[in-house]
């Protein structure tokens, strides 16, 4: 599960990037980076341990 939750991040962060720079500059496509970013965060949520495991 920790690669999911690093997966998730990474793409959170890449996605989150991509918004900044599609504020600054537009380029087709852009819209696509808000969808990397919910993708990211349920990604990262469901990556997280549970009570019964170690982290």
């Amino acid at each position: 599960m920790d690669s999911v939750r690093t997966a998730g991040s990474l793409l959170t962060a890449l996605s989150l990037l991509a918004y900044v720079v599609g504020v600054l500059q537009p380029y087709p496509g852009r819209a696509l980076s808000i969808t990397g970013v919910m993708v990211g965060v349920t990604l990262a949520a469901v990556g997280r341990p549970t009570r019964g495991e170690s982290p």
